[in-house]
């Protein structure tokens, strides 16, 4: 695998977990929304990712070997919604019940923590293949 191909493999992988911090924030700031119904309530969003094959590559595509990563799409999770006592609350039904997301706040900060680590792990994977193909280009010059 040539360092180019390092870059197109870092980058994918940077924009992956771009869009898991995104869904992350989206979840962390819809945590305490409350809804008057089932169906209007926020449901948490995880992103699927899956590995991106690049054909013109000489490996036999059987192997599973993968050359970057590629969001397949973006989930709603199925875990049940949490359903709060709070008869003051203008979204209330009239039993006194609202309607709460199914975000637990634990799991996106540790989300979150995850891809930030990925995030900045690719880039020094950026950075050290950017070295390494200057520290190439020199040895031409000398």
């Amino acid at each position: 695998m040539s360092l180019f191909n390092v870059m197109n493999v870092a980058g994918s992988a940077l924009a992956a977990q771009s869009i898991r911090l995104n869904t992350t924030a989206s979840n962390m700031a819809n945590a305490n929304s409350a809804s008057s119904s089932i169906e209007s309530t926020y449901r948490a969003r995880h992103p699927v990712f899956m590995p991106a094959v690049d054909e013109t590559l000489d490996f036999d595509l059987d192997s599973d070997a993968g050359v970057g990563v590629d969001v397949a799409g973006v989930i709603e999770s199925q875990a049940p919604l949490r359903r709060e006592y709070q008869p003051g609350h203008p979204l209330a039904d009239e039993s006194g019940y609202v309607f709460m997301p199914n975000v637990n706040v634990v799991e996106e900060m540790a989300n979150m923590i995850s891809a930030s680590r990925s995030y900045q792990t690719n880039i020094e994977i950026m950075e050290a293949s950017k070295q390494m193909l200057t520290r190439t280009l020199a040895l031409g010059q000398s």
